[in-house]
């Protein structure tokens, strides 16, 4: 987005230009577009405190993204599928942590899901199962029978990160941004002490 900054456009750091989400609908994957349409109705701050901007496609990826945009590196909080079996029910899971962290898979998520072995859920499912694409999976819309699991370090702010946790918008030629706090209040959320390995 080019629009100078304005009443309805805010600067969240490095060089991108931010805007109401809802205010851009063809920035959002069709099933974040909807999550945030319902979550608005409930809570006022979804519409006006998650905000979303136009990248290069070709810079979705955290380090690409940080490098090309100067954000800080703890700004970025990644979103990755998990999968587990047990008893023949699989059990499916997004994990977000900070960037400059890692998901606990084998431990924590393992746990969490009460499963033997936790992997992560191939791409080709991935992309499949949530309607976003690579690179964008977000945790905004997701499918209903995923446990949504947030590390609670990317709720609280972090003096690294520059304020908002930017997330994917489940196309790769978006980011969103938004308060940790308020990524933690999301419907079917899951806040966890300890889901991130430093």
């Amino acid at each position: 987005m080019t629009a100078e900054p304005g009443p309805t456009t805010f600067l969240v750091g490095g060089a991108l230009t931010w805007a109401p989400a809802l205010d851009h609908p063809d920035l959002l994957a069709p099933s974040t577009l909807a999550f945030l349409r319902r979550w608005a109705q409930t809570e006022p701050a979804a519409a006006e405190r998650v905000l979303v901007t136009e990248i290069d496609p070709g810079l979705a990826d955290t380090a690409a993204l940080t490098e090309a945009y100067g954000l800080p590196a703890a700004a970025s909080a990644n979103c990755v599928l998990v999968a587990g079996r047990r008893e023949g029910d699989e059990r499916i899971a997004a994990a977000v942590v900070r960037a400059t962290t890692r998901a606990d898979v084998n431990n924590a998520v393992k746990r969490l899901l009460d499963v033997r072995k936790a992997s992560f859920l191939p791409m080709d499912r991935a992309t499949a199962e949530s309607g976003m694409e690579y690179g964008g999976i977000t945790p905004l819309g997701l499918p209903d029978t995923y446990r949504v699991l947030v590390d609670a370090r990317v709720t609280v702010d972090d003096p690294d990160a520059g304020g908002d946790v930017v997330i994917g918008s489940g196309v790769r030629r978006s980011k969103i941004a938004l308060p940790g706090a308020l990524l933690g209040r999301a419907p079917g959320v899951e806040v966890v002490d300890g889901l991130a390995l430093a």
